[in-house]
């Protein structure tokens, strides 16, 4: 009898352990988001302002021509325009960016940096590198 309750005991501790272990990678894989390094809101480049991102639809950069609604690219540090108000310190051209970019998905409000309102990594991040 005793030595059922020792291997009881054993398999129970052993079993503490495991959970233990697999809460702490869960939760260690789920912290790994960092920022992206450029977001993109959707700017309809006649009035250089910011439209709502559905309005984009393809990855196509504006070069000075054609109509429509583009992507514009912010880097981490700037500051998000809101719906309506006028970009500035940015580019349309994504494709000479060297990083992580995430399209569309920041506040249609503003006021906050691209660095806090974006993240790559982890689980379900939805973001485009360009460069190398």
């Amino acid at each position: 009898m005793t030595t059922t309750t020792t291997t009881a005991r054993r398999r129970m501790r052993s079993a503490s352990i495991s959970l233990g272990i697999t809460a702490v990678m869960a939760s260690t894989l789920t912290g790994c988001a960092t920022s992206a390094d450029y977001a993109a809101v959707c700017v309809d480049p006649d009035t250089e302002q910011r439209v709502e991102d559905d309005q984009c639809d393809d990855d196509s950069d504006y070069n000075g021509t054609g109509t429509g609604f583009f992507w514009y690219y912010l880097a981490a540090r700037a500051v998000v325009p809101g719906v309506g108000s006028t970009v500035s310190g940015g580019t349309f051209r994504g494709t000479t960016l060297n990083g992580s970019v995430q399209r569309g998905g920041l506040p249609t409000t503003g006021g906050s940096t691209v660095r806090s309102s974006t993240t790559k990594g982890g689980f379900g991040g939805s973001n485009r590198s360009f460069g190398g």
